[in-house]
């Protein structure tokens, strides 16, 4: 019979009543890292500025593809001539990803007065002008172009393909819609008393070392392998993070995630740049200081997510609803 003196008894009180409070201070991390998400919605409108038109055909049809820019779309890593040949001949050549807006395809009178179809591809100004500049990146640009109008639209597109002189553009010019949650805003903040802070991360590792779920396993090595990296790693000088993730409730299928990455060479959250993928987490931190590529096995609710900084943990934490199966 339990005395009141009773070690074993006490010590599952304890551990009940540890269990809440790091149930508490988790929900509590959540509930305020989307509280300070601001409401912006999933998609906006831009009206992209002509570049240049370049002409090509399917089987049957001939194709007008109009090149445009933004400031408001974000430009790929920054590489040179070296680095793009040294991706290309890899044995992942895809994995240099550049952001960029297929538009919808409208139809037009040519010279001759034949119908055709045109096609409007906007990327940031700043990659353009690069593109413009440079005959390789221009080749390789243009490939990607190609492909991602095949995918898109299941047809097949010549590769011999010529650009227009003296013609920016090809009709009108019209908006186009672009994601706006594709990436997490990362909130910066100053130390508080959540997961993120010295005294209640320390509690709960010592503490609870049982309901700390990390996400990594035999199945996250072997996708690691086969999946395709959302951002490539440009230079191998970058240093994986120490991270940890939380997942509650800690058995079966997690209501939510949340990561803790220690990034102690970080001095400002402008130089981090995460990405939510539905079952991947990537984050550069720039300028080669930081590169992780996590797979997840759990399907992200990647426009409720949100990310905070705290300054002075050097700590960023990663909050990541689950799709419910």
């Amino acid at each position: 019979m339990a005395t009141p003196t009773d070690t074993s008894l006490l010590s599952v009180e304890m551990e009940d009543e540890e269990s809440e409070l790091y149930q508490q201070i988790l929900m509590k991390a959540v509930q305020e890292a989307q509280s300070q998400m601001p409401e912006n919605p999933a998609s906006k409108q831009i009206k992209p500025q002509p570049g240049f038109c370049v002409k090509t055909k399917t089987a049957n049809d001939k194709i007008f593809i109009n090149i445009c820019k933004s400031d408001q779309i974000p430009s790929p890593p920054d590489i040179s001539e070296e680095e793009l040949i040294e991706i290309l001949e890899s044995d992942e050549p895809s994995s240099y990803r550049i952001p960029m807006s297929l538009g919808e395809p409208h139809a037009e009178i040519d010279n001759s007065g034949n119908g055709c179809t045109a096609y409007d591809v906007a990327v940031s100004s700043e990659f353009f002008n690069k593109v413009k500049k440079n005959k390789l990146f221009m080749e390789f640009f243009m490939t990607i172009v190609l492909e991602g109008l095949e995918n898109k639209y299941n047809m097949e597109l010549s590769r011999d393909w010529k650009m227009l002189k003296n013609k920016k553009f090809f009709g009108s010019v019209s908006e186009q819609n672009i994601r706006t949650k594709s990436r997490p805003l990362i909130q910066e903040m100053d130390s508080s008393p959540t997961l993120s802070s010295s005294s209640s991360r320390e509690k709960i590792d010592s503490t609870h070392k049982a309901l700390i779920s990390e996400v990594v396993s035999r199945e996250n090595e072997k996708n690691a392998k086969t999946q395709t990296p959302l951002i490539s790693e440009i230079q191998s000088s970058a240093e994986t993070p120490e991270y940890i993730i939380f997942s509650e409730p800690p058995d079966g299928n997690p209501s939510f995630l949340v990561a803790e990455i220690s990034l102690p060479k970080v001095t400002s959250v402008r130089s981090l740049l995460l990405d939510l993928g539905e079952d991947r987490i990537v984050l550069w931190a720039r300028p080669e200081l930081y590169h992780l590529d996590i797979y997840i096995p759990f399907d992200i609710l990647q426009e409720e997510s949100g990310a905070q900084f705290n300054g002075s943990t050097k700590v960023l934490t990663v909050t990541m609803p689950i799709k419910p199966k």
